[in-house]
């Protein structure tokens, strides 16, 4: 018989990628629905998973799973000039 533990890194990037992948799924499907009630609790649960998407990320942060870049103050100015933009073209 083939043992087929995974790691914990492995459980948590599955779990990551998995919540990632839900957060992604109601997104969509807010955009889709005409139906203000459905749409309502499409955002809490997409909201929910955004949670617990961001707590597995800590966790594999904190352990050093998952490894992130400090982000250079001119790069974020630069991200926030950009969103700035785009909201300005929408409206």
């Amino acid at each position: 018989m083939h043992n087929a533990s995974m790691s914990e890194k492995e459980l948590l990037t599955d779990l990551l990628n998995s919540e990632k992948s839900l957060v992604k799924d109601y997104a969509g499907n807010c955009t889709e629905t005409a139906c203000p009630q459905l749409r309502n609790i499409l955002m809490s649960c997409m909201s929910e998973c955004a949670g617990d998407q961001f707590a597995v990320f800590e966790q594999m942060h904190t352990r050093n799973m998952y490894k992130t870049k400090q982000a250079q103050p001119q790069d974020v100015q630069t991200a926030k000039t950009d969103m700035d933009t785009l909201q300005q073209q929408t409206w």
